[in-house]
């Protein structure tokens, strides 16, 4: 048996990625139940907070996804329960999943990202909103990925090749957050990179090679098993292989996150590396990305979300009001 204790999964919750975050939470419990954990997952849900005084845990694994788990809110509701947990604070945890906030900061660190406008829907309805496309067509060109700035597993995500299409896509978009970005469609290969740190230092797993079988990585491409085809690694040069590890990690580290991350890169055809964004909370579903990076590194799941949970209770016992 693992000497780890009792540790809960944290999944569910309210979002639209509800039935994602069981999925993964299930499997992230039986990785741990295989190796001895004393593993409990709990849906999310007003019965948390008063459970975690009342019977602290060891650590928490948080496989919440979608606002719920990713835009900060649980992760302070966490710390200020004295519960340690794998993953990003709430602070970073809300730079990170901002898209728009995120391609901002990774620019900064000299990081390639496509050209982008975000619209808040006040502004897009009260501003004149065929208005306000014409000129992001006019800037930015055509096609365009339309996709909330919050939100994740391809949920209100649209491709945009002629501008008759732009105001269905907006309203897609809308319909899962109050602001949409707007972006340039960069051509090439599509790529995960994930990032684990268990306490020697932010390190990328192999990339993933993403191609989807009818071209778009949706909502059924991501979950649907057969639908999209995996490489991993992923088919690239070594050079290039080694820069969008780079990449990644330096996402990961300017974004102030810890723990682990997956960062979603586009390689276009000249070796370019294009950053689209950084996820807090990737998923750990049969499907998933990180999962298929770990494997093709020789790491077990199991072990990875134990030593990711044991380098969490490490640093909640050396934390400011941590029993002595």
């Amino acid at each position: 048996m693992s000497d780890l204790g009792h540790v809960l999964v944290l999944a569910g919750g309210v979002s639209f990625e509800r039935e994602v975050s069981l999925a993964s939470g299930r499997r992230v419990a039986e990785a741990l139940r295989n190796l001895g954990v004393d593993v409990e997952l709990v849906d999310v849900d007003a019965h948390l907070l008063p459970r975690l005084v009342s019977e602290p845990p060891s650590a928490v694994f948080v496989a919440v996804h979608g606002i719920e788990g990713e835009d900060g809110a649980l992760r302070d509701a966490l710390d200020l329960s004295g519960v340690p947990y794998v993953g990003a604070t709430g602070a970073a945890a809300r730079l990170a999943f901002d898209k728009a906030t995120a391609k901002a900061i990774v620019a900064r660190a000299g990081i390639s990202t496509p050209a982008s406008v975000a619209l808040q829907h006040a502004a897009f309805r009260d501003l004149g909103g065929p208005v306000l496309l014409d000129r992001v067509v006019g800037r930015l060109g055509l096609p365009l990925v339309v996709k909330p700035v919050r939100g994740g597993s391809a949920l209100g995500v649209s491709v945009v090749r002629d501008a008759s299409e732009l105001p269905q896509a907006m309203v897609g978009c809308y319909s899962y957050d109050t602001v949409a970005l707007l972006e340039q469609c960069v051509a090439g290969t599509e790529l995960a990179v994930s990032v684990v740190d268990t306490g020697d230092g932010p390190v990328a797993l192999p990339a993933v090679e993403i191609e989807p079988v009818s071209g778009a990585f949706d909502y059924a491409a991501r979950y649907t098993a057969g639908m999209t085809e995996y490489h991993a690694p992923a088919r690239l040069d070594a050079s290039v292989a080694t820069k969008v590890a780079e990449v990644a990690v330096t996402a990961h580290r300017v974004l102030g996150l810890r723990d682990l991350s997956r960062t979603d890169l586009i390689v276009t055809a000249d070796g370019e590396i294009e950053y689209l964004e950084t996820n807090v909370s990737p998923g750990m579903t049969a499907t998933s990305l990180l999962p298929l990076a770990a494997a093709a590194a020789d790491i077990d799941l199991g072990a990875l979300c134990r030593d990711l949970l044991q380098h969490a209770a490490t640093r909640g016992m050396s934390a400011p009001g941590a029993p002595a």
